[in-house]
Parts: C-alpha cells; structure tokens; sequence
C-alpha cells in the first residue's frame, strides 16, 4: 500500500485562489487587505520565509509592506516598528517574524501587536479565545500552522470525529494549539500531545489515527510505529549534513512510513505551503471583519 499524498502545494493553491476572489470582492467595497511583516536580523531562512509571503500577497491581489531591521536593533526600536503597524491604516494584518535575535524579548514583543491585527494568531488575547472556544465560532485569528494542518485534513476527508490524534510537540506554534483546535466540539478528535518527557512515544503513536509530528528531529517517527491506514502529518524539519557535505531538509517521519499510513504529508511539500495560505487568509479575515 502506497499512502495517498496530502498535497499541501496544490491545497495551498487552491486557497489562494479563493482568497483572490474575495479580495476581488473586498475592493469592489473599497478595502484592500493588506500584509505587514516585521522582519529583525539577518537569517537567510527568515529572510526567504518573508519574501515568499509577499509574494503570496501579489498573487492574491493583497497590499503589502515589509519592514526590516538590523540584527543589532534595539528593543526600543522593535517597538516603534510594532506601533507603526498598529498604527498603518493599510495593514490590516501582520507578523513579526520568529525566531527574534538573542537578546529581544519575544513574548513581551508579540504582546505589544494589535490583537486584530495579529496574522500569526500568537497574541496572548487570541490564544485565549482559543481556549475558551469550545463550541462556539472562532472570530480571531487562528495560528497558522495548526489551521492549514486542519484544512488539509478537511479536504482530503480525513475523518476527525472521535480519531485518536498523537501530537509529537508541544510549542506554541504547533502543538499546543492544535491540540486545543482539534478537540473542539465540530472536529471532536482525542489528542495525546505528547514530547520530550513522555514515556513510551512509541505505544502513544502507534494506537493514533492521525499523527502530527512538530519535533524537529530528523526521521524521529519509524514505519513500525504507524497503525495501518493512519494519517500522518510531517512538520518538523531539520537541516542534515550529507556525505558531500552539502545540506539537505529532512522532516521528523521516516520515509518508510509512506508504505504503511492511509495518508501521509510530507515534510518539504505539505504542510509549510498551507501555513503560508492560512496566514494570507489571516490577514484578508481580518479586512473582512
């Protein structure tokens, strides 16, 4: 058995073109969804992550603007980057871009970000909305990442009533809120969120009907943990060094797994195009709200 592939670029784009359609729509009322993004330093793979958004944004019809700071920028003048944002009557979402560079404050960054216009779904006032979002509609922005995973799942009609779902990770971007996502009522799966300290990952993943692994160890998952037919989602990446030296990425599943789940996403080519969609969706919400 060969698992079918849960195409993240080919959902992605689809997304993206329904969201083309409704930015069509919000201009003909006189808005334009607008993507802001603040980026701090020098990393090349930051660097690439922003540019890739913005092309997303002129793909789809959206405005854009991007900021971008030295690596040795005080965290005075992160912050009057973060007011001016809040501030732009053309950004009707945007990111700071993560990882900051040592010495900066992330979380006490992220907090200074207009919860309505936070495209990342981070700001502490909207992971509690999360929280509290049992049953009813969520009317904030959702973390990315966890979104575009749930929209994949909901396209290839992966069943999540009453699955049981192993998450190997537990950061905020992924693991954490996804398993508040996947437990609402609607979506109704069982999560084990499991990581570092758990015992026996192994039995946890092998009794799973969907995995989602956010680790970020190299080929962590191994075929013989994967009940027959599973669903599995591969997000964490790792750079590995090959024996010509040069780097390649690796995901957290072993690629044996592909001969033994129902479906598989892997890891590049899945679920890293989604978090792009579902961040310009973010944004074009929040114009529509």
């Amino acid at each position: 058995m060969t698992a079918i592939r849960l195409d993240g670029l080919a959902t992605a784009k689809a997304i993206k073109a329904e969201l083309a359609e409704r930015v069509i729509h919000l201009k003909q009322k006189g808005i334009t969804p607008g993507l802001g993004t603040l980026l701090v330093g020098d990393d090349p793979g930051s660097h690439a992550y922003v540019s890739s958004k913005h092309r997303d944004s002129a793909e789809i019809g959206m405005h854009s603007i991007r900021v971008d700071l030295p690596a040795n920028a005080s965290a005075a003048d992160v912050r009057a980057a973060i007011r001016d944002l809040n501030d732009a009557k053309d950004v009707t979402g945007y990111i700071v871009q993560l990882p900051l560079p040592f010495g900066l404050d992330t979380n006490a960054m992220l907090e200074l970000i207009d919860p309505a216009k936070d495209a990342d779904g981070l700001h502490p006032i909207n992971l509690g909305k999360l929280v509290l979002g049992v049953s009813s509609e969520i009317d904030s922005p959702i973390p990315c990442t966890p979104a575009g995973i749930l929209e994949l799942l909901k396209r290839y009609e992966v069943p999540t009533n009453g699955a049981e779902v192993a998450i190997i990770g537990r950061g905020i971007t992924v693991g954490r809120p996804l398993g508040l996502l996947m437990t609402r009522k609607g979506i109704d799966s069982t999560v084990t969120l499991l990581h570092s300290a758990s015992k026996d990952v192994e039995h946890a993943v092998k009794r799973a009907d969907i995995v989602i692994a956010a680790l970020g160890v190299a080929h962590f998952v191994q075929p013989e943990w994967i009940k027959p037919g599973a669903a599995v989602l591969d997000v964490g990446i790792t750079r590995v060094a090959g024996e010509d030296g040069k780097a390649t990425l690796v995901g957290d599943v072993h690629p044996g797994v592909a001969s033994i789940a129902g479906f598989i996403s892997p890891n590049p080519g899945g679920v890293g195009p989604m978090t792009r969609a579902m961040l310009a969706k973010n944004v074009v919400d929040a114009a529509s709200r």
